[in-house]
């Protein structure tokens, strides 16, 4: 029901005139984040400018499904993780890689942002929902 906010914080809700706050799970889902914001920051060094390129072509084609595209982030996603650290969970790196892909292409083309956000949060949610639910859990 809460909010997780891109920074790792969750965003409040008021009840009864107050500012309301989980008592469950919320200084995990704030580790969590920070992890995951961590390893982001590794990668954002990472990634070269014709990765994005090549995935804000993709969504800029009109004539392209959300599958298709979601396939072919698919594709750079896997060829990114190839070349993580071996240690690192490969999901976990796939989840942190999507969302930073997301991140690149909305500011590089702010009017891709709909569509980049939708399709990246479909992509997860295909991908990786069993994995984020045991993260939380």
């Amino acid at each position: 029901d809460d909010e997780l906010q891109t920074d790792g914080n969750r965003s409040g809700h008021f009840q009864n005139g107050e500012l309301g706050s989980a008592p469950t799970n919320e200084e995990v889902i704030r580790l969590i984040a920070a992890q995951l914001a961590e390893i982001g920051d590794q990668f954002d060094r990472e990634i070269q400018a014709r990765v994005v390129n090549d995935l804000v072509l993709h969504f800029r084609n009109e004539s392209l499904s959300n599958e298709e595209i979601m396939r072919h982030m698919s594709r750079v996603l896997g060829e990114l993780v190839r070349s993580i650290p071996s240690d690192m969970e490969q999901e976990r790196a796939m989840l942190v890689l999507a969302m930073l892909l997301a991140k690149k292409i909305m500011n590089t083309v702010p009017s891709l942002l709909q569509r980049v956000y939708n399709t990246t949060v479909n992509y997860m949610n295909q991908q990786f929902h069993d994995y984020i639910a045991d993260m939380v859990s």
